[in-house]
């Protein structure tokens, strides 16, 4: 029997500009080598709509489960769900239960739930959302990619290796 295989797709400019040192890839790595689980590609896009889709489908295509960094947070250049949405033909919008969890979140901390932190509550449809302990934007899961926040202080939160048990 085959180890499942995964990929990781790490979308941002930040990242190809060398702005910011990407430490996701590294955490991911040792979780799935520790689960069995081999880590065969790791493919670097910058926030292009037609590159990100792309890219999904060639990996979800390819692997037993896609893990994605990056590109799901408040501002105007975090496509990421809209494009993972448009890989899989999937209508997105912003979702109840997104929604109350980042609305329970800012109301405890006494900040607004304005239209650029809604944008992290827009789920495709099917998807199952990620609990986020640190920052409580949920990413999700959609067939077999798990989309996650590509800041490195909440993607390692998410733990992949249950991510594939589901």
């Amino acid at each position: 029997m085959t180890n499942p295989t995964a990929a990781m797709l790490v979308i941002g400019d930040e990242i190809l500009s060398g702005r910011t040192r990407d430490a996701n890839m590294y955490h991911l790595a040792g979780q799935l080598t520790q689960a069995g689980i081999d880590l065969t590609e790791v493919r670097i896009v910058s926030d292009d709509a037609p590159a990100i889709v792309a890219a999904v489908k060639a990996l979800s295509g390819s692997y037993t489960h896609v893990f994605t960094s990056g590109g799901i947070g408040p501002t105007h250049d975090d496509i990421t769900a809209d494009c993972i949405a448009a890989a899989f033909g999937a209508q997105i919008d912003v979702r109840d239960d997104a929604r109350a969890l980042l609305q329970a979140h800012y109301d405890k901390s006494g900040k607004v739930l304005n239209s650029a932190r809604l944008r992290m509550a827009r789920i495709p449809d099917g998807a199952t959302l990620i609990d986020n302990p640190v920052s409580i934007a949920p990413g999700f899961s959609l067939q077999n990619v798990h989309v996650m926040a590509g800041v490195p202080s909440v993607f390692p939160s998410h733990d992949g290796v249950n991510l594939c048990r589901r």
